[in-house]
């Protein structure tokens, strides 16, 4: 059902854009911002779904397996099910964040070749808006979903965190690398009680670690443990950047005067979307070897239909095409726009007349 739902949303966002692309100047100002809404508002709800039935094969609900067959299937529970919420909210958060950024990191760049340019002052402004508030309520997803992870998919977090042997006072790992024949993790710094705090809401709460579990039932620990690092670590420096927004805009600082805010956010440019992508690792990898867990393994699961080579190729290069046109249509867009060469150095901020003036001086 989420993935039929997903499909209501994705044709509504695709027609309503067609509207906001091709209506420009040609209806009415309220209809041209609402058409623009539906989309934000479709393209989440879009997202959302998705993530949900991606929430269920990690928490499966909705249906009772007797005798291996499926029987009181309850699709309302299946998309309620315990992982959908925070599985949706992180990865909602997290596509704000990295989009935000990646496009304020855009507009840094070049005003860090022209900081004057009034379309890339106000593009930045609005981007940070979008991506600020987003990275710096990431943590505190992760936490959700680390608890709901701990409670449905110990073997998982055990993996995220390289945790051999159950424990209390369970420390949180930071860096390391982990190797599973050993059962050690070389080069990490531990944080005492870190893992059981976050886990459980307690310094001496017991974690459950991967002895706990088959040894054919662990997930790829150097692989798992590599991806959760990378996504809390970039997630970590993007959420410093947007303290660093934050501080700027309650001081009234004007943002694009400032090279080395600019360089940190251009910097940031690529890292939510590197975060995404380790972030899905986790979440995919961690859950092996099975692909519904507790249910189904992935053994189980693949398909026997042949040729599947030649149409993953047809959509690779489908996308490697679609990737070349938006990035001609950004270019486009935002460096050769006419309508960003109208705005530009059309308005002068306060804060930046002065600051001219005092390096003219």
């Amino acid at each position: 059902m989420p993935f039929s739902l997903e499909g209501f949303a994705f044709f509504t966002e695709a027609i309503f854009l067609g509207v906001y692309l091709y209506g420009w100047d040609r209806i009415p100002p309220g209809a041209h911002l609402f058409a623009g809404i539906l989309v934000a508002i479709s393209g989440a709800v879009s997202g959302i779904f998705v993530v949900i039935a991606n929430a269920w094969m990690n928490s499966p609900t909705g249906f009772e397996l007797v005798n291996g067959q499926i029987t009181n299937i309850d699709p309302v529970a299946a998309i309620f099910n315990p992982a959908s919420f925070q599985q949706a909210l992180h990865m909602t958060l997290a596509a704000y964040a990295a989009t935000g950024f990646a496009v304020a990191g855009i507009h840094a760049l070049l005003l860090l070749r022209d900081p004057l340019n009034s379309f890339h002052r106000k593009a930045l402004g609005i981007a940070l808006l979008v991506g600020a508030p987003a990275a710096l309520l990431q943590p505190l997803s992760g936490d959700l979903s680390a608890k709901n992870i701990a409670e449905y998919q110990p073997a998982k977090l055990a993996a995220m965190e390289a945790l051999f042997e159950t424990q209390t006072r369970a420390p949180l790992l930071l860096g390391g690398l982990p190797d599973p024949e050993s059962r050690t993790v070389r080069y990490g710094i531990e944080i005492p009680g870190g893992l059981s705090f976050l886990a459980h809401g307690s310094f001496d709460a017991e974690v459950k670690g991967l002895d706990q579990f088959p040894r054919e039932e662990w997930p790829n620990v150097p692989v798992v443990h590599l991806a959760f690092q990378v996504m809390v670590g970039l997630g970590s420096l993007m959420a410093l950047v947007a303290l660093w927004a934050v501080f700027k805009a309650v001081r009234r600082h004007e943002l694009a005067m400032s090279r080395r805010f600019l360089m940190a956010v251009a910097a940031c440019t690529p890292l939510g979307f590197i975060a995404i992508e380790a972030g899905w690792i986790v979440t995919e990898v961690g859950r092996q070897p099975w692909i519904i867990h507790g249910v189904m393994k992935t053994a189980d699961a693949v398909t026997p239909m042949p040729g599947l080579a030649y149409t993953f190729a047809g959509f690779t290069a489908l996308y490697i095409f679609l990737g070349v046109v938006v990035s001609w249509l950004l270019y486009s867009q935002i460096i050769r726009s006419p309508r960003q060469q109208a705005w530009h150095r059309t308005y002068l901020p306060p804060v930046v007349e002065a600051t001219l003036a005092r390096e003219q001086r």
